[in-house]
């Protein structure tokens, strides 16, 4: 028996999808919503040489345990409670231990490729698209990078243009067609957002 409301919010790295899922975390009140990341779900690559782990694909469907994030969701919308995956982004490795989290009556989930996944689209009751200017979202991705991930400025320079960009274009960007609200400006668009939130107490009520 569904318990819970799912909301999806897709759009590219940088777009502005945390802010958004902030902004309905702050809204709805803390006790009643949870945010799940996609990044959290990044598939453990700690058996293979470190080097080797640089080099992989971040924005490809493949590099994420979407399976194990299906299950998850599956439970949260139950009202159950799951452990939680912690993803080290500096060793890019599954830590061994987990957090608890659930249940809530909220969970919103963002992440690049949530809407790319039919079978985690059909989990979801809302469906948002972050659609945001791409030379933008690289500024916020180079800024997050270096400060939260240790990364230098080259790194993130050659995975951008190297993996990021065709990934957007063949997997992120066709997947704003199976959204129901699309968000320009990310998290500073407060009408939106105010929409979404009325959307959404409707749905609880």
């Amino acid at each position: 028996m569904k318990e819970g409301i799912l909301i999806g919010i897709a759009g590219a790295s940088g777009s502005g999808k945390t802010l958004v899922s902030k902004n309905i975390y702050e809204n709805l009140g803390s006790e009643k919503v949870v945010i799940m990341q996609e990044d959290s779900y990044y598939k453990d690559l700690s058996e293979i040489p470190f080097d080797e782990r640089t080099g992989k694909n971040f924005d490809h469907p493949d590099a994420f345990d979407h399976l194990l994030l299906q299950s998850h969701l599956k439970e949260l919308v139950a009202g159950k409670s799951i452990s939680h995956p912690i993803y080290d982004y500096k060793t890019h490795s599954r830590l061994k231990k987990t957090k608890t989290v659930g249940p809530h009556q909220i969970i919103v989930l963002e992440g690049i490729l949530i809407m790319n996944e039919p079978k985690l689209r059909d989990l979801m009751d809302i469906k948002v698209f972050i659609d945001t200017e791409p030379d933008i979202c690289f500024i916020r991705r180079l800024k997050r990078d270096i400060n939260e991930r240790a990364r230098s400025v080259d790194s993130i320079i050659n995975q951008y243009m190297e993996t990021v960009r065709p990934m957007y274009f063949q997997f992120i960007e066709p997947s704003k067609r199976y959204a129901d609200i699309i968000i320009p400006q990310g998290g500073k668009n407060v009408v939106a957002i105010d929409i979404l939130t009325t959307k959404i107490k409707s749905l609880l009520n």
